[in-house]
């Protein structure tokens, strides 16, 4: 009876399953998985704790809850409308998709589809889900690195209602324009992987914010203190070894020009964290080198890169570092001091700087130095290979393009931010800034807590959480000295 059993259970050989569907590769899914899983690492934790050890320790927990939140609401609005507004078929023209969420079993599981693509790149090896998490990740990081613009003032509950608005009406016609298939992918722009949808977007749209919210505390801005640089550099070196799936998932395929976007984009950083160091070393006027303009010069390979890394060889991806990061270094100390509105505006953490004009520093390289051998997709029988030639390589064109594909960035952003801003402020009737009151405080003021507790606080308590149970016990307490 034991023996029929056991074979009654036993599955006939035609009734065996295929955990793959016919279209899909399981290399190219797990790298496009374990791609989105490095860019999410980089929002959090890295930017948490780089931002939070970066800001005063009054505001520390405050930085931390705006990326995780922003984290949130990001994905929340994604799956909603927002993705399909930004990879999906067109509702106006080559400018924005149609809103439509992304929760069915079709959209989970079927194979991933950019609409207006089809035909101009090899058909996805993987589900929508993959493909809907990997652009996820890479809009969530966008209101969080312009966080670092605003810390310090503006409203958290603003910053709740600002964060969906933004995803909807910049970003996701961002990522229309340039990677779903609309207007600038149409005219042949070049940004492998965000040097403008989320870099340039991130420093011209927390530009804008700052310039609204105003500035921070006098006293705050005079004595801006980083609370913890060991937490900076944690957050520094995920940040960095993030950018491999940042950089490195964004051929959408584990093929060769993903190692080669990968070698391109730690080549560039390199030389961008050493040329800022030496810079430093060479004109600061204090002649040291420092760990946290180390980190400025990081921060502008990495940005200088995203626009370039597949397009551009070993050698390009060099001089991209280098030009980034020196042409950064030189307005980083030129125009907050003497040049109209640099001089007006208090971005808290340079962001302007470090990915604004590293942003469009990126873009505009990727028309000198693309290298029309540095194939990003392979072509088939008489169909051309997919690839870039810049200016250096006999297509002046290419220049051009990426300026107005910078252009429009730049003027679309300014305007979303800044009408965001005056619906919340004029039609929700929310103030942008917090009271001085709460910001002489900080985290205590706006949320109740507080990163590093005060010893003579910690004592009190832990004294009273004694007393409490000795008199609980029938014994007496003794007296207890307050500080």
């Amino acid at each position: 009876m034991g023996d029929k059993k056991r074979h009654r259970l036993r599955p006939p050989e035609e009734a065996l399953l295929d955990p793959y569907a016919s279209w899909l590769n399981a290399g190219d899914n797990s790298w496009q998985m374990t791609a989105a899983t490095l860019v999410g690492l980089m929002s959090i934790p890295a930017l948490a704790v780089l931002y939070g050890g970066l800001v005063q320790k009054k505001w520390a927990m405050n930085t931390v809850l705006m990326v995780f939140s922003t984290f949130c609401l990001t994905l929340i609005v994604w799956v909603l409308w927002a993705f399909k507004m930004g990879f999906g078929t067109p509702l106006i023209s080559t400018f924005v998709g149609d809103p439509r969420s992304v929760l069915g079993h079709v959209a989970e599981q079927g194979q991933a589809n950019i609409p207006l693509l089809n035909g101009l790149m090899p058909k996805f090896r993987f589900p929508e889900s993959s493909l809907m998490y990997f652009q996820f990740v890479f809009a969530a990081i966008t209101p969080i690195l312009f966080i670092g613009s605003v810390i310090g003032r503006i409203s958290f509950k603003v910053w709740l209602v600002f964060v969906p608005l933004w995803i909807t009406f910049a970003y996701a016609v961002n990522a229309f324009l340039l990677w779903g298939g609309g207007y600038w992918a149409g005219k042949g722009a070049l940004d492998f992987s965000g040097g403008y949808v989320i870099h340039l977007a991130a420093g011209v749209s927390g530009f804008v914010c700052a310039a609204v919210v105003g500035p921070r505390l006098k006293r705050d801005r005079e004595r801006a203190i980083p609370n913890n640089l060991l937490f900076v550099a944690v957050g520094a070196g995920i940040l960095w070894l993030g950018w491999n799936g940042f950089n490195g998932g964004d051929p959408y395929f584990a093929g060769a020009d993903a190692a080669a976007a990968v070698v391109n984009t730690n080549v560039a950083t390199a030389v961008a964290m050493m040329t800022w160091i030496i810079m430093d070393m060479a004109f600061s006027s204090e002649k040291k080198p420092t760990f946290l303009g180390g980190l400025n010069g990081m921060i502008c390979g990495l940005v200088g890169i995203t626009p370039a890394a597949g397009y551009v060889n070993g050698l390009g991806a060099i001089l991209v570092g280098l030009i980034a990061s020196a042409v950064v270094w030189c307005a980083w100390y030129y125009l907050p001091k003497y040049v109209w509105p640099f001089n007006k505006v208090d971005d808290a953490l340079g962001v302007v700087y470090t990915h604004g004009i590293a942003g469009l520093l990126g873009g505009l390289l990727v028309g000198l130095f693309a290298d029309p051998n540095m194939i990003v997709y392979l072509g088939v029988g008489k169909n051309p290979a997919v690839s870039g030639a810049g200016a250096f390589y006999h297509h002046p064109h290419q220049l051009l393009v990426q300026a107005g594909a910078a252009l429009t960035i730049i003027v679309w952003d300014a305007l979303v931010t800044f009408a965001i801003l005056m619906v919340i402020k004029y039609v929700f009737r929310m103030k942008l800034r917090l009271p001085d009151s709460a910001l002489e405080i900080g985290d205590i003021a706006v949320h109740g807590e507080e990163a590093y507790p005060s010893d003579d606080l910690v004592t009190v308590a832990a004294t009273a959480a004694a007393d409490e149970v000795s008199a609980r016990d029938g014994k007496v307490p003794q007296k207890t000295q307050t500080p």
